[in-house]
């Protein structure tokens, strides 16, 4: 591949998003290519002290709501679908 690809992979592979042969060859790559490898080095170092930095955030029941009328409020048209339960949709006989 390209050294123009990998710069575009070089997030997914800092936040370990990539598949193991492909981070593999980047890691190759970055070997022949220094700038490469310190834009490596540096994303993933810095994705690693953001993770440590800040807890994941949490999204409740309340966060849910709080978001839905905020959009409800904005006038954007949201549609919350649910499937079909399984007990309403019966099976007719076929007419033979």
């Amino acid at each position: 591949m390209s050294n123009e690809i990998y710069r575009r992979l070089v997030d997914l592979y800092a936040g370990g998003e990539l598949p193991a042969d492909l981070a593999e060859e980047m890691e190759i790559a970055a070997y022949k290519d220094r700038e490469l490898a310190h834009d490596m080095h540096t994303m993933k170092a810095t994705i690693e002290q953001l993770k440590l930095d800040y807890d994941e955030p949490e999204f409740t029941e309340e966060s849910y709501h709080r978001i839905l009328m905020k959009l409800y409020a904005s006038g954007a048209p949201v549609e919350t679908a649910s499937p079909t339960p399984m007990h309403l949709q019966y099976q007719l006989p076929i007419a033979g």
